[in-house]
């Protein structure tokens, strides 16, 4: 069971909620980042998220049509092939979508899925994520009740962002500035939007000062103590402890104190993309700047194959992003907890 059934998900996130960790949720963008990934998540024996953005996903398409459904089945049907090689559970997830892209992302992948529920197969994917963060929170939520409706048909789960995240992440910004705060009223009108679990299971994306991308000490304002006051807040007006089930957006480059805060107060995944990504290339540009005679044919030289050989490469690229997986497992204390 190497990618998780709808029940095995939905208890994943149960666990992960009741024992104060996280999933984290690694962005990959090919066959050898997916691989790099699962290796981090098995050597730290800790269950974990994939998860493929738009760029992403018209990545995979290919660049001749960059078609982004394409991109984003082919890789969740190989996942689901080559997981089974890894002695973990993963679930497949599809990040940050915007209004612009639904009709050409989320909705026609929600479509596969409900097509193998009705077959009596599983969905693809386990979770897709709907940002709506650029409209409205009136538009956001009317968007997402009907995204809902859908997915919980379809066994699967939907992430909800209601506020913005700073930063850009493929081609979604937002300035930071006090607009990153989620407050409890906007928390009030999701739920009245959204419901509480009955109306289909989903994931918040709250904003306590996220930033995407990469930042130095002091740049951006972390308030993780604020999901407290969310879950509090709706808590005790609508008589259900601990409510939601939150999701750290734009993680790169938080303290491991910042993260224990979030952990504590409802954290169950955090996304994890920018910090990977370096992971991957950092061995790649040593190793072209230290083989330079090797990789390339100068003076009329031949150059050396071993040294030019993708594989060559491409395995440090894979050991140090499965390296900084592991890391991420142990920042957000998931290390070892591995549904056996």
């Amino acid at each position: 069971m190497p990618i998780a059934t709808p029940e095995v998900y939905n208890e994943m996130l149960d666990r992960a909620k009741a024992g104060k960790f996280a999933y984290p949720a690694i962005n990959v963008t090919s066959t050898q980042t997916l691989h790099a990934a699962l290796r981090g998540f098995a050597e730290a024996e800790s269950d974990g998220i994939i998860q493929i953005s738009t760029g992403g996903a018209e990545f995979l398409g290919g660049q001749h049509k960059k078609d982004m459904v394409t991109g984003a089945v082919a890789l969740a049907e190989f996942a689901h092939i080559v997981a089974t090689k890894y002695d973990v559970t993963v679930a497949l997830h599809t990040d940050h979508c915007p209004k612009d892209k639904l009709d050409g992302y989320v909705r026609p992948l929600l479509a596969v899925s409900e097509e193998r529920v009705k077959a009596g197969q599983n969905p693809l994917f386990q979770s897709h994520m709907w940002d709506g963060s650029a409209e409205t929170l009136a538009d956001n939520l009317a968007i997402a009740q009907e995204l809902l409706a859908r997915a919980a048909a379809a066994k699967i789960i939907l992430e909800v962002e209601i506020t913005p995240t700073g930063g850009e992440e493929d081609g979604v910004s937002h300035e930071i500035n006090d607009s990153l705060y989620t407050t409890v009223d906007d928390a009030f009108r999701t739920v009245e939007a959204l419901g509480l679990g009955e109306k289909g299971r989903y994931l918040l994306a709250a904003s306590f000062g996220n930033v995407h991308g990469v930042y130095k000490p002091g740049n951006v304002v972390l308030r993780p103590e604020l999901l407290k006051e969310l879950n509090e807040g709706v808590a005790a007006k609508y008589n259900k402890p601990s409510p939601f089930d939150f999701v750290f957006h734009g993680g790169s480059g938080s303290s491991e104190e910042e993260i224990r805060t979030a952990l504590e107060n409802g954290v169950v995944k955090m996304n994890i993309d920018t910090d990977t990504q370096y992971a991957f290339t950092r061995p790649v540009a040593d190793h072209m700047f230290r083989n330079y005679d090797g990789v390339l044919k100068v003076d009329g030289e031949v150059g050396n194959k071993k040294t030019y050989d993708p594989r060559t490469w491409g395995k440090l690229a894979e050991g140090s992003m499965a390296a900084r997986v592991t890391q991420a497992c142990g920042h957000l204390r998931s290390t070892g907890t591995k549904i056996k």
